[in-house]
């Protein structure tokens, strides 16, 4: 949200400015894009906790290496089935492969979220002027993800554009929301936090910086003591007037203690974004409406796979919605929990196919019949050439091998495929404080999990074993190699 700590430094110099890590004289702080901390546990300084079903389009931005809980860097907004609206230097300037994890109120508990999925593409204001241009504005970007995100049409976040000026006039009153840190110089917090915060004259009262808040492409907002505000890890995270998302937050102090700088979407940049998301507006006849996600997946003949069906309540309210299913290929089944939901929830759907089942992609269409009507939402089905299968467990640890200082910390991508049910994994190497944890510990089917190592104090390589276990009680194992220097 704010500034970053130990990532200060590196953003600043990436962006080849005279800017001090030390900062500059009292009345010119120095300024940092709102990124985490890479070495701590990197919120929104003062404020309340709050949670998602407060602001059910709000989603958390992680990537490799990422200093919040779990590798929280980002917060971000879901603006349509597959996009999400952000700042532009969360994907610029912040490297590391990036995802999106959805519905935890707190990323320190770990399987609190509810979602994942990975980034496929994303686009920056043509203007954003690379690393560092959050400087000099232009610091907002769409994310399109894999996976149709399971928020509603109808809670999707409302942006503004350039008709909205009056959203961002001095005097109005916003609301910041994100997982950042609590305090300017405290770790990373990943607890979801909210606070109100002024809207100010740039030009009047927020040149206290030693870069220029620009007022025609930022926002400023908060109070010169940084007494609330957001800070890093917010980075990315909405400021919403009138339940108007007007801004992605920016930057700000060093140690965030000054006006918070977001990015300006009362103007030609959210007439940007807008053209950016193209997944249509939400229902207009009033009735409820049915979703599927994700809305495509493999399987191999004998093996299942599931998937989420989500519902939306209509003008009238909630309804029963009975589920079925129809176009399955032969020999699978479909089974829903519940096979009837209240418009607004969501049910599981599992696929079951036969060892005989053909392999072919095939249309099935999920049906909900409510009082109000009937409506239908398709999931394309692929039969064979990969998703979960009986047979061999195999497991890949990404990157293979890492370095830390003593005491440090690592991280790792493990991949599992194949295998019977669910994976758990756990790992063993001698010369460990304590063997290294996952998140989630466990994968179902096909997929991945974080590996986190702590290193221990004494220089040396060290060789770590990653094991999965399915539910058949196969395994296969996999090596990650440490080096503490």
């Amino acid at each position: 949200m704010k500034t970053p700590r130990s990532v200060v430094a590196l953003l600043l110099a990436l962006a080849a400015s005279s800017l001090s890590l030390g900062g500059l004289a009292h009345a010119e702080p120095s300024a940092a894009a709102a990124l985490p901390e890479q070495a701590a546990q990197p919120n929104i300084i003062g404020g309340e906790k709050t949670t998602v079903n407060a602001f059910p389009f709000v989603i958390a931005g992680m990537r490799e290496g990422g200093g919040g809980p779990q590798g929280q860097s980002c917060t971000a907004s879901v603006v349509g089935k597959r996009k999400i609206l952000t700042a532009a230097h969360c994907m610029i300037d912040a490297k590391g492969a990036k995802s999106y994890w959805y519905g935890s109120d707190d990323l320190n508990v770990v399987g609190s979220e509810k979602f994942r999925t990975k980034v496929t593409d994303y686009k920056v204001h043509p203007k954003y002027a690379g690393e560092g241009g959050w400087q000099t504005g232009y610091d907002v970007a769409v994310v399109t993800v894999a996976d149709d995100l399971p928020v509603p049409q109808d809670k999707w976040a409302k942006f503004a554009s350039s008709k909205d000026s009056a959203l961002t006039a001095p005097g109005k009153e916003g609301t910041a929301v994100g997982y950042g840190k609590s305090t300017g110089t405290g770790s990373a917090s990943g607890v979801l936090k909210t606070t109100k915060l002024p809207i100010n004259d740039a030009d009047k009262v927020c040149q206290v910086f030693n870069i220029r808040v620009n007022p025609d492409l930022m926002v400023c907002a908060g109070y010169n003591d940084g007494h609330t505000g957001t800070c890093s890890g917010d980075s990315g995270g909405p400021l919403l007037v009138d339940g108007i998302v007007v801004g992605v937050t920016s930057w700000g102090a060093g140690q965030c203690e000054r006006f918070s700088i977001y990015g300006r979407l009362t103007n030609e940049m959210g007439d940007w974004a807008h053209q950016q998301v193209d997944d249509g507006p939400p229902p207009t006849d009033g009735k409820f409406a049915i979703g599927v996600s994700p809305s495509a997946a493999k399987v191999k003949a004998g093996s299942s796979v599931s998937t989420t069906v989500t519902s939306t309540a209509g003008d009238q309210g909630t309804e029963k919605v009975e589920l079925s299913a129809s176009g399955l290929p032969a020999g699978a089944t479909a089974t829903f929990q519940p096979t009837t939901v209240n418009s607004g929830d969501n049910a599981k759907l599992t696929i079951s196919t036969g060892s005989s089942t053909p392999d072919g992609d095939y249309k099935i269409t999920v049906t909900g019949k409510g009082t109000s009507g009937t409506k239908t939402a398709t999931l394309t089905l692929t039969v064979g050439d990969g998703g979960p299968q009986p047979g061999d467990l195999k497991l890949t640890v990404s990157p293979g091998s890492g370095s830390t200082r003593p005491g440090g910390f690592a991280q790792a991508t493990v991949g599992v495929s194949g295998g019977s049910g669910t994976v758990k994994l756990s790992a063993t190497g001698s010369g460990l404080p304590f063997a290294p944890y996952f998140s989630p510990p466990t994968v179902s089917g096909s997929g991945s999990s974080t590996m986190h190592v702590s290193a221990p104090f004494q220089a040396g390589t060290y060789k770590i074993t990653v094991t999965g276990t399915d539910s058949a009680g196969k395994s296969g194992t996999a090596e990650y190699v440490l080096t503490v220097a």
